[in-house]
């Protein structure tokens, strides 16, 4: 098992920035992948960004150039800088990990993001 633990999530204005933090602790794998989903009242949970052990990134096209995400393999923590916001990126925000040889998922109880004026 693997547990996740958020910390991050919060209010912010229209074009303000935030941070998302994850840390992992458990039964670890060392072929994984980190990332942050989403899920916006009344829609389908979405990938925001993962980053793989090997430091592969991917990220769904409107989040590029306005969010990052990075890990720190000793803390186990992956961390999701996020800028620019817009309300269309008000949403519960989930962290990801994925064993990627057996594609098992843990998730993480999710933090809210809210982007209003």
């Amino acid at each position: 098992q693997v547990q996740l633990v958020e910390s991050g999530g919060g209010s912010v204005q229209p074009g303000g920035s935030l941070t998302l933090s994850c840390a992992a602790s458990g039964s670890m794998s060392s072929i994984n992948a980190m990332g942050w989903y989403r899920q916006a009242p009344g829609k389908q949970r979405e990938l925001v960004a993962y980053i793989t052990s090997g430091g592969v990134t991917n990220y769904t096209d409107s989040v590029k150039d306005r969010f990052t995400i990075s890990r720190d393999g000793a803390k186990n923590t992956v961390y999701l800088q996020m800028s620019s916001l817009a309300p269309a990126d008000t949403a519960v925000y989930y962290c990801n990990y994925r064993r990627l040889l057996s594609r098992i998922d843990y998730w993480g109880q999710g933090t809210q993001v809210t982007v209003s004026s």
